[in-house]
């Protein structure tokens, strides 16, 4: 079987650590504090993937090289230039393939569904951050340096998905138990959500079909639906007999909470993917592979069942 590293264990890069070992392949986690899943076939490793030598010494004999790394919002302009970097070199170094986990941020506003063959126009820092990182990927690809390609998901909810998930601990935990949901934009925008499992077997599509490489690809991703409809079929999934909940915090509340919260205030900077519609179209990566989103239910299901398990764990 394939050797693979993954750098990163959070939302996404636990579940495609397990998903590749599962399949049997030899699997490094790369983190800094040595945290990942305690499966078969998956070797913890601490160390800063911003140290190119490290790791490039960890990617030797790796089919595929996934960056699945997510520094806090408030230090990307500072924190990923050189990690970016050294996934590059250690790439080069290799012959490992390069797989990005990246998100939309780098388009900025768009009117109507966001598809892959949209310039990367955001004037953020997030986004031109991340439009940089795929542009210098890019570039190495094309000189034929490197193998690259980015996979691009909108929020991401299902297990695992915590602190950093709109539909995460402020969210469905609340639901289940009877209590208003919170959310940071209009619940009543079509919003498209990606579910994390979907990530990861995306990620392992691209990282083994040479036709992935060369370009950005987004996530095959459910047809997409308000918050508040996502609350709805969470309480009527879960039993919840009593209507659904959700509390929406005032834009001059945010703007005041930003003060004091580093990660509302980064928020602020792409609060339109929250208060108009925000669609992603994956119909290119859908048929080009065959590979489908998960149905929403099936997917808040797994998402139902993780939460109670992890309540019951707690208590």
């Amino acid at each position: 079987m394939s050797k693979y590293v993954v750098a990163g264990a959070g939302q996404v890069g636990y579940h495609l650590a397990e998903r590749l070992a599962e399949q049997g392949h030899e699997v490094v986690v790369v983190t800094r504090s040595g945290s990942g899943p305690r499966t078969e076939g998956v070797r913890r490793v601490a160390a800063d993937v911003a140290d190119a030598a490290r790791l490039t010494e960890l990617a030797r004999g790796a089919e595929a090289l996934f960056n699945c790394v997510n520094p806090p919002y408030w230090r990307w302009p500072a924190d990923w230039p050189p990690m970016a970097a050294s996934f590059l070199t250690a790439a080069e170094r290799t012959g490992a393939v390069l797989v990005i986990l990246g998100n939309l941020y780098g388009y900025g506003p768009v009117d109507g569904p966001i598809t892959e063959d949209l310039p990367l126009a955001a004037t953020g820092t997030k986004g031109r951050v991340r439009a940089r990182m795929w542009a210098d990927a890019l570039a190495a690809h094309e000189a034929g340096r490197i193998r690259a390609v980015e996979l691009r998901g909108s929020d991401f909810f299902g297990p695992g998905a915590v602190a950093g998930s709109h539909l995460g601990e402020r969210f469905v935990p609340r639901l289940l138990a009877g209590k208003p949901a919170f959310y940071l934009g209009d619940p009543d925008q079509p919003h498209s959500w990606t579910y994390v499992k979907d990530v990861a077997r995306a990620l392992e599509i691209a990282a083994t079909d040479e036709r992935a490489w060369g370009r950005p690809w987004h996530v095959p991703t459910a047809p997409a639906v308000s918050a508040r409809e996502v609350a709805k079929r969470v309480c009527e999934l879960a039993g919840v007999s009593q209507p659904p909940r959700i509390s929406v915090m005032p834009r001059l509340l945010r703007l005041v909470a930003g003060l004091f919260s580093p990660m509302l205030r980064e928020l602020g900077e792409v609060q339109y993917q929250f208060d108009r519609p925000f669609v992603l179209d994956s119909s290119a990566f859908q048929a080009t592979f065959g590979m489908h989103p998960t149905p929403l239910d099936e997917a808040l299901t797994e998402t139902l069942d993780w939460w109670r398990t992890r309540e019951r764990s707690a208590a």
